[in-house]
């Protein structure tokens, strides 16, 4: 008999396109973050020293659309928010590692709808943690995620348990993504979260993983069933810790 020849596994090939690509993005992205952090630096040295004030951006502006006028996004509102950008973080130690990790989509967001800098640092330490998208992060942000978070953080739990699982499990849920109408089943609650599952998890926390729906369970004998069965990955590896 002759040796069977293993079939190669084509897709490393396709892993390693992919992270090639993430890599890129990675590297474009800090490159843009690091232009619009000096050319904000720049406008706001400009801007101190100009007796005309921040009406020399207009002036920049202008320029600008003259000397290079297909670059885009180097009108006076985009350079206005490289010039916010700056003097918003320029003595924060705390975001130096992370600004370049976030695209500048989101650290407008974080900038226009953030009351507080412990509320920036928190929106994007979350975005880098959970790869927010726009979507995601609006959606966080509009439905006052961090104040929620930061009020379910003080519950108490177990005293290995981490601030990160403190502040995941929250007190109250906004679940409005589900379009329910004004009354309604406990089975049509259920189902409309499989069907946004997707969106519930971004609720809850992407630490937890759906197990399934009706899931039986045995206790002494008798068979139960849990509406719907999620799993904490970080809560779990507290338990063991605890057991231990």
């Amino acid at each position: 008999m002759s040796e069977m020849i293993p079939t190669p596994d084509f897709n490393k090939v396709i892993a390693i396109i992919e992270t090639a690509h993430a890599n890129a993005l990675k590297a474009v992205n800090t490159e843009l973050i690091r232009m619009y952090w000096d050319v904000g630096e720049y406008l706001s040295g400009l801007c101190s020293t100009s007796s005309f004030g921040e009406k020399v951006i207009d002036e920049v502006a202008a320029f600008i659309a003259e000397n290079n006028p297909n670059v885009k996004g180097f009108n006076r509102r985009g350079l206005y928010r490289m010039k916010q950008f700056y003097e918003t973080y320029q003595d924060d130690k705390f975001v130096s590692p992370l600004v370049t990790q976030i695209s500048w989509t989101n650290h407008l967001l974080i900038m226009s709808k953030s009351k507080s800098m412990e509320e920036r640092h928190f929106y994007m330490e979350l975005c880098i943690r959970e790869r927010y998208s726009k979507r995601e992060l609006e959606r966080q942000l509009d439905s006052s995620y961090y104040e929620r978070y930061m009020l379910s953080a003080g519950k108490q739990l177990p005293e290995l348990t981490t601030k990160k699982v403190r502040g995941s499990i929250l007190d109250t849920y906004v679940l409005e993504f589900l379009d329910l109408p004004e009354h309604y089943s406990e089975r049509n609650f259920r189902k409309a979260i499989i069907a946004n599952l997707k969106d519930f998890l971004l609720e809850i926390g992407k630490d937890f993983t759906y197990i399934g729906e009706e899931y039986r369970v045995q206790v002494g004998g008798h068979d139960y069933f849990i509406d719907l069965l999620f799993y904490h990955r970080v809560l779990s590896s507290v338990r063991q810790k605890m057991m231990k």
